[in-house]
């Protein structure tokens, strides 16, 4: 199976390694200082579930010197979503599978509207992972996980043929018949984590003991399951209780990402994830106080520190 990776950090620099590893065709797309060492030295991930080098790894900034493949793995930053779809085009052949492993809900919205409905395969992915120093990505946890399916659910070829190919890597996949569903459940999850560590810089550990920062967690969880009901998303009425009882089980000192590139200064996804809450709330009449009043907080802040 031939496989591009576009933009190889934590997780698509993760989940492509395993594939090259098990034999699969892989090729990735990087940039700057990340892409130099993977030349130099090649991709390396560790992991406790096996460290992975690829010394010879194939690697681009140029999507235009690969050609079409069976499968792109799409894992940039949704601030890069518009100009990564375009650099992205010479990867797409008649029955390409472009898999979004990004967060939100948006990003398969954004890829249709570039690719057609045909290119589009629903993914989410759940995993730790990052960059840790150019050409090295940092897996932490045993999790790594990927869900997909075509839209509307019907089974096809390419998704069968991707999980299993993803099985022999070893990677803990499965095939969703309702994967805009499935998204939409780790948008509720991923929305009130960020918001919460995020708008309160403290570990879910102190969010949930503190009355004030949980509540603030379970209305901000709530508020997603509401506009997703106003929009046609069938979960469950407990869904946001649920999520609630799974954040008192995580790790006491576990954050988000969102939270950890606020602490660094980088830019952040708040636009895509309490404030697309708060934008799909208005559209529908469902109040969003809490995302939205997140989303305002954390605005001043979401170009990044280098940008101020």
């Amino acid at each position: 199976m031939k496989i591009a990776v576009m933009g190889t950090g934590g997780v698509g620099g993760y989940f492509g390694a395993r594939l090259a590893q098990s034999g699969c065709d892989v090729t990735f797309i990087a940039r700057g200082a990340h892409l130099a060492a993977i030349r130099a030295h090649g991709l390396k991930v560790t992991s406790p579930l096996g460290d992975v080098h690829l010394a010879d790894t194939r690697a681009t900034d140029d999507p235009r010197e690969i050609g079409p493949v069976d499968v792109v793995l799409f894992a940039v930053k949704l601030w890069d979503t518009e100009s990564a779809v375009q650099a992205i085009r010479p990867l797409v052949g008649d029955d390409t599978a472009v898999i979004s492993l990004q967060n939100g809900v948006v990003k398969d919205d954004m890829l249709m509207a570039a690719l057609g409905e045909h290119a589009v395969v629903g993914g989410v992915c759940y995993i730790a992972a990052s960059i840790a120093e150019p050409g090295v990505i940092a897996h932490s946890g045993t999790l790594q996980k990927l869900v997909i399916g075509e839209y509307g659910g019907s089974p096809s070829k390419r998704v069968q043929r991707f999980h299993d190919a993803c099985r022999r890597a070893g990677i803990d996949t499965e095939i969703s018949v309702d994967i805009g569903r499935t998204i939409w459940e780790k948008f509720v999850f991923l929305v009130g984590m960020s918001a919460a560590t995020s708008s309160t810089r403290c570990p879910i550990g102190q969010v949930r003991s503190d009355p004030h920062a949980r509540r603030l967690l379970a209305n901000l969880l709530q508020e997603v399951v509401d506009v997703g009901a106003a929009l046609g998303i069938q979960l469950d009425r407990d869904f946001a209780e649920t999520r609630l009882r799974l954040c008192d089980q995580l790790p006491a000192d576990m954050t988000s990402s969102m939270h950890r590139d606020l602490e660094r200064g980088n830019r952040l996804e708040v636009q895509w994830l309490s404030g697309d809450v708060s934008r799909r709330g208005r559209s529908v009449g469902i109040p969003t106080p809490f995302n939205t009043a997140v989303h305002d907080i954390l605005a001043i802040h979401a170009a990044g520190a280098k940008a101020a």
